[in-house]
């Protein structure tokens, strides 16, 4: 089966203040839902790009996001679904594109999964 990388952009960044329980449980709610029809290969919330972004370009490093952007990614995850047309049907569910903010589908080319888990 396909994979497919969905990133999820938001104009706000997850964690703040801005972003209610309620949204925050209905993100819940979705990846329980798509861990259960098992398409979930991984997912991973990313912190607020504006306080915890650092970006590299050639020997220069600098605090901050790489762009200057309306929308941030706010996380990303990785399906399994058949096709493209299945992966947008998935994909389309997620709360984002419902709170001013929505997603990308792009198909996984390669790359392999490291058995630990993400650490702060």
């Amino acid at each position: 089966m396909a994979q497919y990388a969905v990133l999820i952009y938001t104009t706000n960044a997850a964690g703040t203040d801005e972003v209610t329980a309620e949204q925050r449980d209905a993100h819940g709610r979705y990846a329980d839902e798509v861990v259960a029809a098992g398409s979930m290969v991984a997912a991973f919330a990313l912190e607020p790009a504006d306080t915890t972004a650092t970006s590299i370009r050639g020997d220069v490093v600098t605090d901050g996001p790489f762009i200057d952007a309306k929308e941030v990614i706010a996380g990303f995850f990785v399906i399994e679904a058949p096709d493209l047309d299945a992966a947008l049907e998935i994909a389309g569910r997620n709360p984002a594109t419902q709170q001013g903010g929505g997603v990308e589908v792009r198909p996984v080319e390669g790359g392999f999964i490291v058995d630990r888990p993400a650490t702060a």
